[in-house]
């Protein structure tokens, strides 16, 4: 014996799949909508791994070499960004993170004294640093950079108390030392920099002056 679907059920069946149909259409309408740049929260950048800076303090540690580790458990960067360690003499560190210091460490040992040396180096006291905000801001002077960070010159002069109402921040101006000596004076847009919410900021480096001038009315 067969059976048939009646004409109601066949009904039935028809309405429903019409039915999904109209939430499919719906639901593609509505996801780009969702999908929208406009509509999406912009992930935080990430802050860029610390750079060692001349007066950091170090622990550097080399596994199964205790007497090289008892002369290596306080080595301050110098001035010019170089360490010396026992036997290898003299290292440059300039621009590089501690992962990076331990690389060049363990090369150096590497190359002539010990065999694949397992090398850790630590951070145990960070340099201060610091610049100067002068000018229209509520709390003009230094302003710390933040232990294992950079800093901009939007978050110093939030730092700095904020500016004042009278101030121009279309005209700030940056002054920096230069590493040959030079003194560099930047005009610098912040105004700007802030409407696009800090993005693209000035990073900034040790002993930096940053003045906000007052507005021309």
């Amino acid at each position: 014996m067969s059976f048939l679907p009646s004409a109601r059920f066949l009904g039935l069946v028809i309405g429903l799949a019409a039915a999904s149909a109209e939430l499919a259409l719906a639901a593609e309408a509505v996801e780009p909508a969702a999908r929208s740049p406009r509509t999406e929260v912009p992930a935080a950048a990430p802050d860029r791994e610390y750079l060692l800076q001349p007066q950091d303090i170090l622990r550097i540690f080399i596994f199964q070499h205790d007497d090289l580790n008892k002369q290596m458990e306080a080595v301050r960067i110098s001035d010019t960004h170089t360490i010396s360690l026992p036997l290898v003499n003299t290292l440059d560190l300039r621009g590089r993170t501690a992962r990076q210091a331990e690389e060049v460490i363990r090369a150096s040992y590497d190359r002539d004294y010990l065999v694949n040396p397992q090398v850790s180096v630590i951070v145990v006291k960070y340099a201060e640093r610091s610049v100067n905000v002068v000018g229209q801001v509520n709390n003009a002077g230094r302003v710390l950079f933040p232990q294992e960070k950079g800093l901009t010159i939007v978050e110093a002069i939030a730092l700095a108390g904020g500016q004042t109402r009278l101030a121009d921040l279309k005209k700030v101006r940056l002054t920096r030392k230069m590493a040959d000596g030079d003194t560099v004076v930047e005009e610098i847009d912040v105004d700007a920099l802030m409407k696009r919410g800090g993005r693209d900021a000035i990073a900034l480096q040790r002993d930096d002056v940053i003045f906000i001038p007052e507005r021309a009315f």
